[in-house]
């Protein structure tokens, strides 16, 4: 089928997923929720031994590039939750593009991290962060982070079309993210990791993101924290673009190809 095909396809599926979401609305509590608990740990529990008002303005950064990352765990729910309620096997059973089934999915999930968005920078703005960037950077941020909420999601969606039900979707969608979401300089310079966890974080796409969000928005580190160095941390914005356009890259076509074999069977 063509790509035009695949769009359309993909079109009516994030439509259906959006209906979904309006009727149940009770499933984005955990979007909503879960960044207001960590911006509010981090930034009074821990910030006064890490900077005070000038980390919560470091904070935000890496509180975006976390939670959307952990978003990916709701399309690895929500499309394992449609294969075991056999919704997905309808969707095989017309002449539907196999791309715009899954592109659908991933695609009505930027309704949740959009939202998610909003939550964080209205509670960034409740703790004194403000933006320090002209309105285009600002804009592009915002763009680039949309990206990587949408590469994300390609992971989650091979999660769900691996393990097939709801409970193993759950666990694997989880089980990655912390790792990859705290051995990072989200919420620390990456410099103060000791050993091998330093040169982790300093090539970690989320710390990429973090670091490209607080370029936008003219967020520097706080005074005491040492500088980042190395060429992922000196080209924060084309190297989180790069990793958002390698992530799409791997995932799309080994989520279509799992797809494709559940078809067969």
């Amino acid at each position: 089928m063509s790509a035009a095909t695949a769009l359309r396809d993909g079109v009516v599926i994030a439509r259906r997923n959006i209906v979904n979401v309006r009727r149940t609305p009770g499933a984005l509590v955990t979007g909503v929720a879960q960044p207001i608990i960590f911006v509010l740990i981090l930034a009074f529990v821990f910030g006064g031994a890490l900077g005070g008002g000038a980390y919560r303005q470091f904070l935000i950064g890496g509180i975006l590039a976390q939670t959307l990352t952990f978003n990916s765990s709701f399309t690895a729910v929500y499309l394992a939750k449609d294969l075991q309620q056999g919704i997905v096997d309808r969707f095989r059973a017309l002449p539907m593009s196999r791309v715009g089934v899954i592109l659908g999915r991933t695609s009505s999930d930027l309704v949740t991290s959009v939202i998610s968005l909003v939550v964080i920078l209205a509670c960034g703005l409740a703790i004194g962060w403000r933006t320090h960037a002209d309105p285009a950077s600002v804009v592009l941020t915002f763009l680039l982070l949309l990206l990587f909420a949408f590469a994300v999601s390609w992971i989650g969606a091979v999660i769900a079309l691996t393990a097939r039900s709801v409970e193993v979707a759950q666990s694997l969608g989880l089980l990655w993210l912390f790792p990859v979401c705290f051995i990072s300089g989200a919420f620390v310079s990456a410099e103060m990791l000791p050993g091998p966890l330093r040169l982790i974080a300093q090539w970690n796409p989320v710390t990429a993101v973090a670091t490209a969000a607080r370029e936008g928005f003219g967020n520097p580190a706080p005074a005491g924290f040492e500088a980042a160095g190395g060429w992922p941390a000196e080209h924060a914005p084309l190297y989180a673009l790069l990793c958002c356009l390698a992530i799409i890259a791997v995932f799309a076509p080994l989520a279509v190809a799992q797809y494709r074999r559940i078809s067969r069977r």
